[in-house]
């Protein structure tokens, strides 16, 4: 494919403090929590309980688990998203495709705002905006959804534009996936998909997060040949009080030597960069939680982040997107 056009792309994720310290976290922190497609308690209720009562011990809690796992390129979310934009434009740039790969995040910096204002200050004739979330949720490609709308509030010469709306069961990202655990998974070990969770209120008032993240996982137990008591499927990194999607991975963790699971590779397929959540809780404090408890042996596979397959998948959809854009 030959174009003259030129097209913007965004890649964009959740987002990360711009700095392991409290008060850069409790700034980001901030940000997320007030976003009501993330918690949708009333603001006068909400608000001063987050602001005197919860970021004040969290962000030092989190600051110290940032400091843990931060590199001298900023948090590993944003080095490797680095990675993944540069790895995208060199992929797009050999195809023949005149592109402009920005990064954006819903929260924090890069700023979702500096991402389409660097493309509309260059006059790219599309933008494709590529939320790194393969399974649809209000929580997240919803957010990103308004945070791009609002970037371009003030806009009068608004690009057309596509939005990825989710991937889950795409060829490319299923194909990527698989080969991602295959070489890494070993005989006797019981696959574990741990997906980041929602309150269940959420499924409940319509968001379709759970379904989403049930095909993914069909779809890679097929493509590996597992029975089905070689696999599960579990949720994690939940907030607060109230219930959320279950079953839960620390709890699974906990009592799966009970269930004669004593080896176990954990995947999180709804990560497609490595950051605090896999890192953190998944590779550190999960761990302890199944070796602590009659677990023998313990793996985490790595996100896909800037794998040529996974590079390759992102380049697959976006080369979807711009049927009818060349000449």
């Amino acid at each position: 494919m030959t174009m003259t056009k030129k097209i913007g792309v965004i890649l964009a994720n959740l987002g990360t403090p711009d700095a392991p310290t409290p008060t850069a976290v409790s700034r980001y922190l901030w940000s997320f929590l007030t976003d009501p497609r993330v918690v949708d308690v009333p603001r006068w209720k909400w608000w001063p309980l987050l602001k005197f009562l919860i970021l004040p011990p969290r962000s030092k809690r989190v600051a110290k688990n940032y400091q843990a796992i931060w590199t001298e390129q900023g948090s590993p979310l944003l080095a490797i998203t680095i990675q993944q934009q540069k790895a995208l434009q060199a992929y797009l740039s050999a195809k023949n495709i005149n592109a402009q790969v920005e990064i954006a995040m819903t929260y924090g910096n890069p700023s979702m705002q500096s991402a389409v204002d660097a493309l509309v200050e260059n006059q790219v004739d599309k933008i494709i905006v590529f939320p790194l979330y393969p399974q649809y949720s209000s929580t997240t490609t919803g957010a990103l959804f308004d945070a791009f709308a609002n970037a371009l509030k003030h806009t009068r010469n608004i690009p057309p534009f596509e939005f990825i709306h989710s991937y889950h069961l795409d060829k490319h990202y299923i194909d990527a996936l698989a080969q991602s655990i295959k070489v890494r998974l070993k005989p006797d070990e019981f696959l574990l998909f741990s997906y980041h969770g929602i309150p269940l209120r959420y499924e409940n008032q319509g968001d379709y997060y759970r379904q989403h993240c049930k095909e993914t996982t069909i779809a890679v137990v097929d493509k590996l040949g597992l029975t089905e008591n070689q696999w599960g499927m579990t949720f994690q990194s939940r907030f607060g009080r109230e219930e959320w999607l279950q079953p839960y991975t620390d709890e699974f963790l906990i009592s799966a030597s009970e269930q004669g699971i004593r080896k176990i590779a954990v995947v999180c397929p709804g990560f497609s960069v490595d950051c605090l959540e896999t890192i953190e809780e998944i590779d550190e404090e999960n761990r302890e939680n199944f070796l602590h408890n009659g677990g023998e042996t313990y793996q985490y596979i790595p996100a896909l982040n800037a794998e040529q397959t996974h590079i390759e998948m992102m380049g697959h959809l976006i080369l979807q997107k711009l049927r009818g854009c060349t000449g």
